[in-house]
C-alpha cells in the first residue's frame, strides 16, 4: 500500500510534540490557551522538549511491530516482542510510569507473565482498571496495518490488553487507531465513527454518546478525570474538534492549536496531548510540528524527532 510518509512519520511527531508540551503541566494548575512550552520539569523532572512514558511506551510498540514477521498477506504481530520491550522499558527505571501500568510490569518477569498480571489486575480491581495508559501508546498498531480495519482492531485490543485488561481501555484503543488510519489514508479526523462497528453491541450505543459528547462540547469540560480511558478519549478528540472548526482544517496552526487546548484542559496533560497529537499528526503530517518544538523533541532511548519519524516509517512499511 501506498502512503503518505509524511503523515506515518506525524503520527509519532505529533504524539511526541503533545506529550513533550504537555509535560509540564501534569496534575498542575494548567497554562492559559495558547501558552503552554515544552519547560520540562513535571512529575518525572523532564528536560525541555522531553518525551514522558506515553511515548517511551510507544517506541516499545514501534520496535515490536518492526521487528515481527510479515506474512504473504499481512503482517503479524507477536504480542510477547511487545511485552518484552516494555518490560525492558520498566527496569530502566523510568521517571515517571502510571501506577496501573506499574503495578502490572512489576510483577511479570517474563514477556508472557504482562498480560496474565493484567487481567489479574482487573479482576481484582474491575472498577479501578480502565485507565489511559493503553491509549496513550496505540498509535502505532495503526501504522503496521493501513487499510485493514480488521487487522487495526485486533492487534489495538490484543496489544492494549498487555496491561490494561479492562475492555473500554480495548475499546478506546480501537476507536482510536482507526480514526488514525483514516486520517492517514483519507485526510479526515472523523474515523472514530468508522471504529464503533468494531465495538460490541452492549457497549456501541455509550461509547456513541461519547464520541458525540466529545464532538460538541468545550474541550475544558474534560479536564477532571481524564485519567479514565473514556475521559481522556473525550479530552483528545475534543481538543481535535474545536482546533479544526476554528482553524478549518489549516495544516500547521491547527496541530499547534489543538495540542495547545488539549495541555490547557487540564488533568493528565502529556497523556491527553499525546493522545490529540497522533491524531492531529495523522491528519496534518510531522510538516506540520512547529521547527522550534521538532528541534527540541527527544527522549527515551536516546531518540531525536528524526529518529522517531524513521522508527513510524519503518513500522508502516
Amino acid at each position: 500500500m501506498k502512503y503518505d510518509r509524511d503523515k506515518v512519520a506525524g503520527v509519532m511527531l505529533g504524539m511526541a510534540a503533545g506529550d513533550a508540551l504537555g509535560a509540564g503541566y501534569e496534575f498542575r494548575t494548567p497554562p492559559a490557551p495558547g501558552t503552554a512550552g515544552m519547560i520540562g520539569g513535571g512529575l518525572g523532572g523532564f528536560e525541555p522538549g522531553e518525551w514522558t512514558d506515553d511515548t517511551q511506551m510507544a517506541v516499545c510498540v514501534l520496535e515490536g511491530l518492526r521487528r515481527s514477521r510479515w506474512l504473504p498477506w499481512r503482517r503479524h504481530i507477536d504480542p510477547a516482542r511487545v511485552a518484552g520491550g516494555f518490560i525492558r522499558w520498566y527496569q530502566s527505571r523510568p521517571a515517571d510510569i502510571g501506577n496501573q501500568t506499574r503495578a502490572v510490569l512489576r510483577r511479570a518477569e517474563h514477556p508472557a507473565d504482562v498480560s496474565e498480571q493484567a487481567a489479574r489486575y482487573f479482576k481484582a480491581q474491575p472498577d479501578n482498571s480502565a485507565g489511559n495508559g493503553s491509549l496513550m501508546r496505540t498509535a502505532p498498531v495503526a501504522l503496521a496495518y493501513l487499510g485493514d480495519d480488521q487487522a487495526i482492531a485486533a492487534a489495538a485490543r490484543e496489544i492494549s490488553s498487555l496491561t490494561h485488561a479492562d475492555p473500554l481501555a480495548g475499546d478506546a484503543c480501537v476507536l482510536w487507531c482507526i480514526a488514525i488510519d483514516r486520517a492517514v489514508r483519507e485526510n479526515h479526523t472523523e474515523g472514530i465513527h468508522d471504529g464503533l462497528a468494531h465495538i460490541p453491541d452492549q457497549r456501541r450505543k455509550s461509547w456513541e454518546r461519547y464520541i458525540r459528547q466529545a464532538s460538541q462540547r468545550a474541550p475544558g469540560d474534560f479536564g477532571h478525570g481524564n485519567g479514565y480511558v473514556v475521559t481522556a478519549l473525550q479530552a483528545a478528540y475534543s481538543a481535535v474538534c474545536y482546533a479544526e472548526r476554528v482553524m478549518e482544517g489549516s495544516a500547521g496552526p491547527a496541530l499547534e492549536l489543538g495540542l495547545q487546548v488539549a495541555v490547557a484542559i487540564g488533568g493528565d496533560t502529556d497523556t491527553v496531548a499525546a493522545i490529540a497529537g497522533a491524531l492531529l499528526g495523522a491528519r496534518y503530517g510531522a510538516s506540520a510540528v512547529p521547527d522550534d518544538w521538532r528541534k527540541l523533541i527527544h527522549g527515551w532511548p536516546g531518540l531525536d524527532a528524526d529518529g522517531l519519524a524513521r522508527l513510524a516509517l519503518a513500522a508502516a512499511r
